[in-house]
């Protein structure tokens, strides 16, 4: 009888690598590449959105051995440079996802950024003034190509393994211990319902710093919030989260 693969996934959101950071995370991608069989970067690669953060970030990645799959964050829009960060970092081995879908071993990946508009019934309609439905919308779109990413690894890929990678926050157990008046700006409940259509076995993001590691969706769907400064807290020596699949 064969024996179930295992796969370790690494994750980690919010490095936000400056351009002062030259040599700093070297040994932190080694370390992880004898941890891990694949790497997620949840959003804020950067810390200002400049391209020249991304360079140091691409040069740092070449210590990482294993396959790296991240999402960009709203620090790396900051200067609407994210395009040019996204063509900087991505190569053979650093994959940047915005609804598209990648496929490790036996894991199929989708990522997307996600954003804001609130949680369970306090999340945001298209009412009102064309300013509050454009911010709607955008987190309506966010949920759509996620959808279309998770539905590419049913159609083309036909993977029963399923992790999505995000830097916006899918429900709110895991921005729980930010300020409640900031929630509608940390994630957005519309990105549950891919999660759970998708049958996804768990969720990666960031963005909430002073949130919380591990939530539940809809009773089977592990959530981590894998914001750096949060695995900080938690006492995470080398601080990435570890899940094996």
């Amino acid at each position: 009888m064969d024996e179930k693969k295992i796969t370790r996934i690494a994750a980690v959101g919010d490095i936000h690598v400056k351009e002062t950071d030259h040599g700093k995370w070297v040994d932190y991608f080694r370390e992880i590449s004898t941890k891990a069989d694949v790497l997620l970067i949840c959003g804020d690669l950067t810390d200002t959105g400049d391209e020249d953060e991304a360079k140091i970030l691409a040069e740092e990645l070449r210590a990482c051995t294993i396959p790296v799959i991240c999402v960009l964050g709203n620090h790396d829009y900051e200067k609407g440079r994210h395009k040019l960060i996204r063509q900087t970092l991505q190569n053979q081995n650093v994959h940047i996802l915005d609804g598209e879908a990648l496929v490790i071993g036996d894991v199929g990946f989708a990522g997307v950024k996600g954003f804001g508009g609130g949680f369970d019934r306090y999340l945001l309609t298209m009412f009102g003034e064309d300013a509050n439905k454009a911010f709607v919308q955008e987190a309506v779109d966010e949920a759509l190509h996620l959808e279309r990413a998770l539905n590419k690894l049913d159609g083309e890929h036909q993977v029963t393994k399923k992790i999505a990678v995000l830097h916006y926050a899918p429900i709110k157990a895991t921005v729980v211990g930010e300020p409640e008046e900031i929630f509608p700006f940390l994630g957005s409940s519309r990105l549950a319902e891919p999660l759970i259509r998708n049958n996804v076995i768990a969720a990666f993001h960031g963005h909430a710093h002073a949130g919380t590691l591990e939530g539940i969706l809809n009773g089977n769907i592990r959530i981590f919030n894998v914001a750096k400064p949060i695995l900080v807290k938690a006492g995470y020596a080398c601080p990435f989260y570890l899940l094996e699949v």
